[in-house]
């Protein structure tokens, strides 16, 4: 019998579960202690620098120990205490100083300490990001935090994935993360998933949230919620607007600031300088500068995703040296993900990118910002600039203003505590690449149209600013802008000439008082008037697809008609002008009219209306045409474009024939009716050809039948010329098989008999042509494709076999005894 206490097992027994041992509400959390503990608190004159000093909960304090955080920032010491309580927060600290934290470590101790946790406790905590690789950061940070003993349900909510699987799982989260957007449409489509019991809101990036951009999803997400809960606001740059405190509901809030009284808005570890540099300058600046720094990680921002597109594009084909990026909002959610993360975990890259990355992304090493583009307002700067500079690290901000915009935007800055400093560029390490864009954008068509598409959102960006003080479109040279970028020209900016209608919309009423219109007047105020009004649902049938070689492509270029237009037409952003558009919402449109008077004269032409709207034509002279080409409409465009339909525009040629002086007719000549009547009546010439064509038939007939004759001599003379030959070699030779010698009388019987026969028949014109008796083989018959070459050879042996069966010779019977005594001599031998 063994040892008590000893198996015969190798391996330890594992130890049984216990049986429920994970409850809904955990029994092993002493909540009374930890609510004592936060009571304690001294909120206002408390000093606490360490994660320890605070009453924190085992299991984040694990996951703060496991991610190494344990002294806490400015921002932290102040709000943490404060969120903790139950208070209202309106946070505002400098960018990476660690706001993440500051509300991430309340929503878990908080919903930890009201044990609100599993599927039938609902939703407790909702934070907001107005990014989703904002929102994905924080998901991180949360599961970081609580993977640790933590038994919450959280979920990420945002746009550009699966809208059904996330359905699913929202009836079973305590905590969620996402964007106004996806949060909004699950609140008004997803019928299980219930906020009534929400305990906490965090906005994060709170200003942008409130802006007018997610204005409205942010009020309809706040009628979906709870009025009594805690709020806690977050940002950069916070805003303290009544209007915003009143549509969140908050209650006596707490307005946390630790830097409100630096002398710098931005943090003290980031160099922040700013070069003038025109807009033609741009790109040739901007690529100087990134083959100057391969060894370093940069981010460059811009105004619009054309242009993002167009400088990633473009760079890329000349091979700077650097791994190039680039992020925009028109991005699919995979491809930005894999953005971010390759970014993240590169030493040294390039990434350009628009303002989708100027907010809370935490990029590891930054040590270049580069504004390319000019930032709306200073809010936008410091956001853009923070991406470098975090957690007391070292970074560099640089920003690329035009002339035009120093003065005014350095007044902003100035304004709002950030230092900048002017840097000038050494013009010898300075590149121009405009030879080299020109060269690219000449082989490659859809790089020319994102150049050309880049143009217009730029130019587009600036005339909607509002500081007009900053930002003014003619202060600039768009076309040495245009140039820069390696267009030959400036595209059509519609928007940019002057629309008397907005001038009018701008006056006042006294001002809008006009006197006598004069009849000229007049008549152009009923043209207007007669021109249909377009509705969007016109222009939305309207749209082609959004290609390369679709129509909107050629608007992007000056015609040489385009200076001749009027200049009262008015005029859209898309490049279509109100004549051009005129009468296209009608189903069935009249091109032509076709108009008979009184005494039945046909005139062709258009109204007097029609031609008022009617596009102008155009006249095309076509190499090959005499005549030319009248384009009038867009179809008859597209012909110049088909050879196929040019040929059947273009002239026919004409068969001619040269007579004995070298003059050249045609081959069916029409005569003058008087000389054919002068001839004689039409029945008289018509005998007298009969005649002549018979007349010239019996001569040919007759060289016919001569040459015919003739050739057949030939023949017969060649023919006895070789059989005298060969009967000369022959001639003493006797015929063994027949025993029968053929007496020698000089001439050849067989040949005087076939020259009888041929003289006999030489009125008949079907043995011209007369065979021989040495005729040719026949030739062999061609295989079908089902025949290989070893069936063909085995049928000619098998023929040839039978051929030699039948040209055996044959044995006759013998008659006589002479007969039979030859037979058995051949037997024998």
């Amino acid at each position: 019998m063994g040892a008590p206490g000893i198996t015969g097992r190798t391996r330890p027994t594992k130890v049984k579960k216990q049986i429920s041992a994970q409850k809904r509400k955990r029994e092993d959390v002493d909540t009374e202690k930890l609510e004592q503990a936060v009571a304690e608190l001294d909120i206002k004159n408390g000093a606490y620098k360490d994660f320890t000093d605070l009453p924190l909960s085992d299991p984040t304090k694990q996951g703060l120990k496991a991610s190494h955080f344990a002294v806490m920032t400015d921002i932290q010491s102040k709000a943490i205490p404060l969120a903790l309580a139950g208070h209202d927060i309106l946070g505002a600290a400098k960018t990476g100083s660690g706001k993440t934290l500051s509300f991430i470590i309340p929503v878990l101790e908080n919903l930890y300490r009201l044990q609100h946790v599993g599927t039938d406790a609902g939703l407790g905590a909702l934070i907001i990001s107005p990014t989703r690789e904002l929102a994905i950061q924080i998901f991180e940070v949360l599961c970081k935090l609580g993977r640790h003993g933590h038994m919450f349900a959280a979920g990420l909510v945002i746009g550009g994935k699966s809208l059904e699987s996330e359905r699913q799982a929202l009836t079973r989260m305590n905590i969620l993360v996402g964007t106004p957007g996806r949060i909004l449409q699950h609140l008004s489509q997803t019928s299980g998933f219930m906020v009534d019991d929400l305990k906490m809101l965090v906005l994060d990036e709170a200003d942008r949230i409130l802006d007018m951009g997610f204005q409205k999803d942010v009020d309809a997400i706040i009628e979906y919620l709870p009025k009594e809960r805690q709020t806690l606001l977050f940002s950069a740059t916070q805003s303290k607007k009544v209007s915003d405190l009143a549509r969140l509901s908050l209650q006596d809030p707490e307005y946390v600031s630790v830097h409100a009284e630096d002398k710098s808005a931005t943090p003290k570890t980031l160099q922040q300088n700013y070069i003038i540099c025109p807009l033609e300058e741009k790109l040739d600046t901007l690529w100087s500068f990134i083959q100057s720094s391969k060894k370093s990680k940069i981010v460059c921002f811009f105004s619009s995703a054309k242009s993002v597109r167009f400088v990633y594009e473009s760079f890329r084909h000349m091979q700077p040296g650097i791994s190039l990026l680039h992020i925009h909002g028109r991005q699919k959610q995979g491809a930005r993900l894999d953005v971010t993360a390759k970014f993240a975990a590169a030493k040294a890259a390039c990434l350009f990118a628009t303002d989708v990355a100027a907010r809370g992304l935490d990029f590891p090493a930054v040590d270049f910002v580069i504004q390319v583009d000019c930032p709306e307002d200073v809010d936008t700067y410091i956001h853009r600039v923070g991406r470098t500079a975090r957690y007391n690290r070292e970074g560099r901000g640089i920003l690329f203003l035009a002339p035009s915009e120093e003065e005014g935007m350095l007044k902003r800055l100035e304004a709002k505590k950030v230092p900048v400093e002017l840097i000038n560029v050494r013009q010898k390490k300075k590149q121009s690449i405009k030879s080299q864009l020109v060269h690219m954008l000449f082989k490659d068509p859809e790089l020319k149209y994102l150049a050309q598409k880049a143009f217009v959102t730029y130019t587009k960006s600036i005339y909607l600013q509002r500081d007009k003080t900053v930002f003014n479109i003619k202060n600039h040279d768009l076309e040495a802008y245009a140039a820069s970028l390696g267009l030959p020209g400036a595209p059509k900016i519609k928007f940019l000439k002057d629309d008397p209608s907005k001038q009018k919309k701008q006056q006042s009423r006294q001002e809008l008082e006009v006197p006598e219109l004069s009849d000229e007047d007049v008549e152009e105020l009923e043209k207007k008037a007669a021109k249909p009004v377009r509705t969007k649902y016109d222009r939305m049938f309207e749209r082609q697809n959004q290609d390369v070689l679709a129509d909107h492509y050629k608007k992007l270029v000056k015609d040489d008609d385009e200076d001749t237009r009027d200049s009262n037409d008015e005029d859209d952003f898309n490049g279509n002008t109100a004549t051009a558009q005129a009468d296209d919402d009608d189903f069935m449109t009249v091109k032509r009219r076709i108009r008979a008077d009184e005494d039945g004269a046909i005139e062709q032409g258009e109204d007097e209306d029609e031609d008022s709207t009617a596009p102008r034509a155009k006249v095309v002279n076509i190499q090959g045409a005499s005549q030319p080409i009248i384009i009038d409409s867009n179809r008859r465009e597209k012909l110049l474009k088909s050879k196929k339909k040019l040929l059947k525009l273009m002239d026919k040629g004409k068969k001619l024939v040269y007579d004995e002086d070298g003059n050249p007719h045609e081959v069916y000549e029409l005569e003058d009716e008087n000389d054919f009547l002068a001839k004689g009546l039409p029945e008289e010439q018509r005998q007298k050809f009969i005649n002549a064509a018979k007349e010239v038939v019996a001569q040919a007939d007759v060289e016919d039948k001569a040459t015919a004759k003739a050739k057949r001599k030939e023949k017969l003379r060649k023919r006895k010329e070789r059989e005298r030959a060969g009967h000369d070699v022959s001639d003493d030779e006797d015929d063994e098989e027949g025993g029968v010698q053929i007496p020698d009388t000089g001439e050849d019987a067989l040949a005087n008999f076939r020259a009888d026969f041929a003289h006999s028949d030489d009125d008949d014109d079907e043995d011209v042509n007369m065979v021989d008796d040495e005729e040719q083989e026949p030739k062999k018959k061609a295989k079908k494709w089902f025949q290989s070459d070893s069936e063909g050879e085995e049928r000619n042996s098998k023929k040839r076999k039978k051929g030699k069966r039948n040209n055996a010779p044959v044995v006759q019977e013998p008659e006589t005894l002479e007969d039979m005594e030859a037979l058995a001599a051949g037997l024998l031998d």
